[in-house]
């Protein structure tokens, strides 16, 4: 009998135990909180399989764009297709490029300022698809503890008014409600900590992932403007 009184007590201060017995806002603080975590997991997971895509098309198409092969020929294989970072930043290049002189662009210094814009342009737009879901993730990190620490508030509220209402100090009146408190604050941490780690990480990868897509549209750049100029010097005398 004894043996199974340890054990009833022992099931009763569970995590799944102090939770069903929490007050309700503390269990809808717990509850926001295990959505936030898995939600944060999720974004994980799809960052970590996004960011190693990415690698691989960029170095695809440093391979493809290194190799030889013509502007106009790289441009016609993926001017068609759905493109992304150094490949989305070559075709909006390529595109500017191509309309400037089908319209008779005679001016080297506006064509290459309009061709370096349309890069900026869509370099933002990819950085943004990089950093997209990061603040949420910045978010939880930032706020997740305090959020269990409000909880932890409640719970705490909740035992010393269990205290004054049975007027008894015994640690087994009061050992339950501060255990649920003290498991939000736990939820709170456990959520806030890979937040904050891989808020972190992928905030550095798409960095340098930025610095790559920049450091392509200084270099290519330079070969349109060297382009550029040839074209606009061969014009006179075809005319």
């Amino acid at each position: 009998m004894e043996q199974l009184g340890l054990e009833a007590t022992h099931a009763d201060v569970g995590l799944l135990a102090l939770f069903w017995q929490a007050g309700f806002v503390v269990k809808l603080v717990m509850l926001g909180l295990i959505a936030a975590s898995v939600w944060t997991w999720a974004i994980v997971i799809e960052k970590i399989i996004a960011y190693n895509k990415e690698r691989r098309a960029y170095n695809q198409f440093e391979d493809a764009f290194w190799s030889g092969t013509s502007l106009e020929k790289l441009y016609s294989n993926l001017s068609d297709r759905k493109t992304s970072g150094m490949a989305a930043v070559f075709v909006s290049a390529m595109r500017e490029w191509k309309k400037s002189f089908e319209r008779g662009a005679r001016a080297p210094m506006g064509l290459q300022m309009r061709v370096e814009k349309a890069m900026d342009v869509a370099i933002q737009r990819e950085a943004e698809k990089l950093e997209a879901r990061l603040g949420f993730l910045a978010s939880v990190g930032s706020a997740a503890p305090f959020i269990g620490l409000f909880g932890t508030v409640i719970g705490i509220m909740t035992s010393f008014q269990a205290i004054a209402g049975s007027k008894s100090t015994n640690l087994a009146v009061v050992a339950p409600g501060i255990a649920e408190a003290l498991l939000a604050t736990a939820i709170g941490l456990v959520a806030a900590i890979p937040a904050v780690i891989a808020y972190n990480k992928f905030s550095a990868d798409s960095g340098k992932l930025e610095g790559r897509m920049e450091g392509f549209a200084d270099e290519f750049s330079s070969i349109l403007s060297r382009q550029i100029d040839e074209k606009l010097q061969s014009r006179p005398a075809a005319e």
